[in-house]
């Protein structure tokens, strides 16, 4: 039986590979992945076998970030290693191609034996990290049969998923072959437990250690800061169509508050659409702004470049993050980190264990639609101390679950890897 499912999995993997080459025909992020899906061997020539080699591997943005404080803390530990950072998507390497504290940088090839003998014959890892969720089946078996051993990053398991099935061994096969997990709360180690996995920590997730930093970091935005004045602010993140469905009515309906749009995607007809919409408000794109220009006759402002969302916070009273009508949720910890009211959709926020702490804690606000956001938020802005308290909860949410890339480092000191 195990060998007619391991079949049916590589058949999955080519049809996997079929599909993106489907997609790449018409969108620019599966082009990018199948163009350069194979880069790793281009890149090869970094590898400096002299060196031991740790490798990480993010499945897209979200998952680096979470993977970052321990790269640059490993990096920090043990500069004779070299680095080699893979991505699955797109949205990662495009993003973090250029990242200077990774020797090497390249797409992981599809899991098929072929590719994966020949990747890891020609990187020779050490040992190898799997952030979040990452759990590939023909690769994680090949570390584990050449002794290379595997730590999974910040994991977080649901009831629901097939490897706590009991049909599902063919599943859990890849995570038996884990030596160990550093798992982000007690119900992903209680789940393990129930499939006779014991090797694991409770450390929690990563990426409060790199918004807390971020916050160290946080560059100033003169152009922001002009544009805010003495108005109260709502920052609106990585937001999508659905989520700008909403808001465009709230905002040309608000009063007495700015509001600054980072989309998801800089798309120029897109937010154009958007411009005409606001019709209510003054619009002006970041791309527009001339040098010392006086903002303060502006409601909205669109950020239509990438990179300085995290920084943009700063300036916000209030959020809204963008991706719980659409996709999934994005970074809520970045606002969080300065202190404020969140909002977001409530239609895919909930494997996010972030947004369940915040909404329990009361400092975010899951939201329906308009009328709901609209009125979780004249509650805050006309009670003071329900507002400082908000700002309270989300601020302190965040400084109380840093240190779970310490309690990694300190394993891999006592395990003599570091």
């Amino acid at each position: 039986m195990s060998s007619i499912l391991q079949s049916i999995y590589s058949f999955s993997i080519h049809l996997l590979g079929f599909g993106l080459r489907a997609a790449s025909l018409f969108g620019s992020k599966a082009k990018s992945r199948v163009q350069h899906q194979n880069n790793w061997k281009t890149v090869s020539h970094k590898r400096d076998l002299n060196k031991k080699l740790a490798w990480f591997h993010c499945a897209s943005l979200g998952e680096f970030e979470q993977g970052r404080p321990l790269i640059e803390g490993f990096k920090k530990k043990c500069p004779h290693y070299q680095i080699l950072l893979t991505f699955f998507s797109p949205s990662g390497y495009e993003v973090r191609k250029d990242y200077t504290e990774a020797d090497i940088v390249c797409y992981l090839p599809l899991d098929l034996a072929g590719n994966v003998n020949a990747f890891l014959d020609t990187f020779k890892p050490e040992l190898a990290f799997f952030v979040k969720y990452e759990f590939w089946r023909n690769f994680i078996l090949a570390l584990a049969q050449r002794n290379i051993p595997v730590i999974s990053v910040s994991a977080i398991f649901r009831k629901g998923q097939f490897y706590f099935k009991p049909w599902g061994t063919f599943f859990r096969e890849p995570l038996l072959k884990i030596n160990y997990f550093f798992v982000q709360n007690e119900l992903s180690g209680e789940l393990l437990e129930t499939i006779g996995l014991s090797n694991y920590d409770v450390a929690g997730d990563t990426r409060f250690d790199r918004v807390a930093d971020a916050l160290k970091s946080v560059k100033e935005i003169s152009a922001a800061a002009r544009f805010k004045g003495e108005v109260k602010l709502m920052v609106s993140g990585s937001v999508w169509e659905e989520d700008m469905q909403v808001l465009i009515p709230f905002i040309n309906e608000s009063k007495g508050l700015k509001f600054i749009l980072a989309p998801h995607e800089i798309k120029e007809k897109q937010i154009s659409a958007w411009e005409s919409q606001l019709s209510r408000k003054s619009v002006i794109k970041f791309s527009e702004i001339a040098e010392e220009e006086d903002l303060a006759q502006h409601d909205v402002l669109i950020v239509d470049n990438v990179g300085m969302l995290s920084s943009l916070y700063q300036y916000g009273d209030f959020a809204f993050i963008g991706g719980g009508f659409a996709t999934g949720l994005h970074n809520i910890l970045e606002a969080a980190t300065f202190g404020m009211p969140i909002f977001f959709g409530n239609k895919s926020y909930h494997k996010f264990q972030e947004a369940h702490d915040l909404i329990e804690e009361k400092g975010a606000f899951a939201v329906a639609d308009t009328q709901e956001l609209e009125m979780e938020y004249i509650k805050l802005r006309t009670d003071q101390v329900l507002y400082q308290t908000t700002k309270n909860a989300t601020a302190q949410y965040v400084k109380n679950h840093t240190g779970a890339t310490d309690v990694i480092l300190e394993w891999l000191e006592k395990k003599r890897f570091a």
